[in-house]
């Protein structure tokens, strides 16, 4: 019994903490950004997607099966659509498995990892704010493309930076890296040094 006692005690703060870490997530969840992303997808997809209840939870509700990110993403491609197979689904691994077609296409489209959510995110609604993040990268693409599929107000998104990546060779990036390498081992020279004071004292 003791240990049970114990074994829920536990429990206690760390759902506290999960809590904490909760609100700190929801708080970057952007109600404005909602708005545009909804009037996006709806003018992207047309009337067929609908939309959503207003607030975190409808959204969530909207996207969680998959579907209407498909129909966004495919949406973007005027030739060959990228998601095949797109189905309703009340399974839950149907539904994650159209989220991460989804997530597939969203990459080979030009998302970075970075600006990508986890299924999870989205499907177990951790992490809303980094669904948006994931949206607002693939309309600023959209934007930036300019392939005349994108179907919006072209100010909801920044226009990202045409960066000239593809023009620099392997090793002109493992270059840069070096120098960067270089320069934290410096750095951590410099902190390493100033601890080594510390140490005979820590042995005491």
């Amino acid at each position: 019994m003791a240990a049970k006692g114990a074994g829920m005690a536990n429990k206690g703060p760390s759902y506290g903490m999960s809590r904490q870490v909760q609100d700190k997530i929801d708080s970057k969840y952007d109600p404005e950004l909602e708005q545009i992303l909804v009037e996006w997808i709806s003018r992207q997809c047309g009337s067929g997607v609908g939309r959503p209840e207003p607030g975190k939870m409808g959204f969530q509700t909207w996207l969680k099966d998959g579907c209407v990110l498909s129909e966004l993403i495919n949406s973007l491609y005027s030739g060959d659509k990228p998601v095949k197979k797109i189905q309703s689904s009340s399974m839950a691994f149907k539904q994650m498995e159209q989220i991460s077609q989804f997530l597939n296409a969203a990459e080979k489209y030009g998302v970075t990892k970075t600006d990508m959510f986890q299924t999870v995110d989205l499907w177990e609604g951790k992490d809303l704010a980094a669904v948006q993040r994931t949206l607002s990268a693939l309309g600023s693409l959209a934007v930036t493309k300019d392939e005349g599929t994108y179907n919006g107000d072209p100010n909801w998104f920044f226009k990202k930076a045409q960066e000239n990546k593809r023009d620099f060779s392997d090793d002109q990036l493992k270059a840069g890296k070096n120098v960067i390498g270089l320069q934290m081992g410096s750095n951590k020279g410099a902190s390493q040094e100033g601890m080594s004071y510390g140490r005979p004292r820590q042995i005491l």
